[in-house]
């Protein structure tokens, strides 16, 4: 400190007579406390760091922290990094103070995440603070601020405050719903411009409706491909759109579709355990799959060998699927000849971002709470993974609806997304216990499912196994481990983008790319090794699951003439009652 306190005074002595004088950044200990104080906000005690890293990092911070002051006071170039939306209106360019608050600020910001890779702490500790440095970062923008943010003073000046009651008008019709507004929700009805693909339901209890699709073709393949969508949101992200509808280019393929379409839970279903998800609800959806497809069939074809259908699981649809699987298994049955499995955990030994929500103290605080009885409610699951592009999906939308008066555009990826799920305490205390926390699913007979002992080696069939290069929920990593863990012969295929958009990639659009090895290829030890022996191919990577599925599906028959079929008849037309339900 006397040093750093030495070198000032000399630098102002050696300053040119009449030049002005730049103001004294904060020193290496400053920017520790400034750090203190960001984890006291977040209610996190801070850590020791590395003291060698942060002088680094303080010895940099001061070099651009002189210079931003500099080139205020000269009047020179203090403009932010155009490549940072906030600040990317040329009102922020215009105004030479708001240019260097945000240069500032982000230099601030840059400075404490840089502190949290100084951290001296386990990896997942060090994690969770990067987490919550970067929800504190992102909150004390400048641009979430009215009187710091020119583009929102501009608007107002020019509609005469017009804007600004439109923004407190859409604050308190946000504090009436309960939620952020993403989208113009009013622009979008589920079964009229999304989850529009023709079908009925068919079949339905308290946990789900089966609908079943109206084919495109004139023939069909023997088997049906029956859909498991997740539960923490609604299926029809795969049914969004003709254009971008994987049920829809499923149908086209030739493929008889079938999709489980879960229940939005209530207070009557606040007992619901992951048993009854994968009893009451993979399991009873696969057997009358079954019953349909086999009712389809000539009757010197009812029976198929090594199964009748086959199924795809996305996400937690296809934790549970695998889990049913397994179950099916040590049951001595196999109904389902060959699985697909899109973004989905079985092994979660690395279970990316979703990581900072689960500890021994958040699962237990779960268990206390809702394990026994009760919902964890949609807000709640949604303002959860808002939280994991605060920027994307929070702050971009305050700073246009409060600050600036705007109606955000309609948008059909957001609608689904803002149309929230519950979720029953029992089944969600249980998975993040067993799942998230010790990771017993991958270890074989260290769970007990709907009374059988669960070992994902023994689900001998054939699979498909999809994941994102980018995807933050499911690292691509961890979805090739839980590949391994599969007993029969497994396809992995490496898309680009994330968890949903390397999903929802649609043949016809020709975007993006997929990594993928010759067809027979046995899975190497890590993913890493995979990599090195794959090949990228341009495009989607739908048509090399298309073909895979072809192999599968059985022989072609006569496009069934009704919907349903073995005493399933048709309920209501798709996209039924149960996907309708808001949270």
């Amino acid at each position: 400190m006397a040093a750093d306190s030495t070198a000032k005074r000399a630098a102002a002595r050696q300053r040119p007579q009449g030049e002005p004088a730049t103001a004294s950044p904060p020193d290496a200990a400053e920017l520790q406390r400034s750090f203190e104080r960001a984890m006291r906000a977040l209610g996190t005690q801070a850590p020791s760091l590395d003291l060698g890293r942060v002088a680094e990092i303080q010895a940099r911070f001061g070099r651009e922290y002189a210079e931003l002051w500099r080139g205020l006071l000269l009047g020179g170039e203090t403009a932010a990094d155009m490549r940072d939306r906030r600040f990317a209106a040329q009102s922020w360019r215009d105004n030479r103070y708001s240019s260097w608050v945000a240069a500032a600020y982000l230099l601030h910001a840059r400075a404490l995440l840089e502190l949290t890779e100084a951290v001296q702490a386990p990896p997942r500790v060090q994690q969770k603070i990067r987490f919550a440095v970067q929800q504190w970062v992102d909150a004390a923008a400048p641009s979430n601020v009215l009187a710091l943010n020119p583009e929102a003073i501009e608007a107002a000046v020019q509609t005469q405050g017009e804007s600004l009651r439109r923004g407190i008008a859409n604050l308190l019709g946000d504090l009436r719903r309960g939620k952020l507004t993403q989208t113009d929700e009013t622009a979008f009805e589920v079964g009229r411009n999304v989850a529009t693909t023709a079908g009925a339901v068919v079949f339905e209890n308290p946990w789900f409706q089966l609908i079943d699709y109206q084919p495109l073709h004139a023939k069909v393949h023997a088997r049906p491909l029956l859909i498991v969508p997740p539960c923490i949101n609604k299926y029809y992200i795969l049914d969004l759109q003709p254009s971008n509808s994987l049920v829809r280019y499923a149908l086209d393929q030739g493929q008889r579709v079938l999709l489980v379409s879960w229940r939005n839970p209530d207070k009557d279903c606040a007992q619901w355990s992951w048993d009854d998800y994968v009893e009451q609800g993979v399991l009873r959806a696969i057997e009358v799959a079954a019953e349909i497809g086999a009712a389809a069939r000539p009757a010197r074809a009812r029976k198929l060998a090594d199964g009748d259908i086959n199924a795809l699981g996305f996400c937690v649809g296809g934790t549970l699927l695998g889990t049913a699987l397994a179950v099916l298994a040590a049951r001595g049955q196999r109904p389902v000849h060959a699985a697909t499995l899109l973004t989905t955990l079985l092994d979660f030994t690395d279970t990316g971002v979703l990581d900072v929500f689960v500890d021994e103290a958040q699962v237990a605080m779960r268990e206390a709470t809702i394990g026994r009885g009760g919902l964890l409610t949609g807000a709640e699951l949604s303002a959860a993974f808002s939280s994991l592009r605060p920027n994307d999906l929070t702050w971009n939308y305050v700073v246009g609806n409060y600050l600036k008066g705007q109606t955000p555009p309609p948008f059909d990826l957001l609608y689904w997304n803002s149309d929230s799920t519950n979720l029953p305490g029992p089944m969600l205390a249980w998975y993040l216990r067993n799942l998230y926390l010790e990771n017993r699913l991958r270890e074989p007979g260290a769970l007990q499912v709907c009374g059988a002992p669960v070992d994902l080696g023994r689900v001998e069939l054939p699979a498909y196994v999809y994941a994102s290069r980018e995807d933050h929920i499911v690292p691509w990593a961890s979805a090739y481990a839980s590949a391994r863990l599969l007993g029969g012969d497994t396809r992995f295929v490496l898309g680009a983008s994330g968890h949903i958009a390397g999903v929802i990639n649609p043949a016809s659009s020709n975007k993006r790319s997929h990594w993928r090895v010759e067809p027979g290829a046995a899975l190497p030890l890590n993913a890493d090794a995979w990599l090195g022996g794959a090949q990228e191919h341009a495009g989607s990577w739908w048509p090399d699951w298309a073909a895979w599925l072809r192999a599968h599906a059985g022989p072609e028959q006569p496009a069934p003439r009704d919907y349903g079929g073995a005493g399933h008849v048709a309920i209501e037309p798709a996209p039924g009652r149960y996907v309708k339900v808001r949270a």
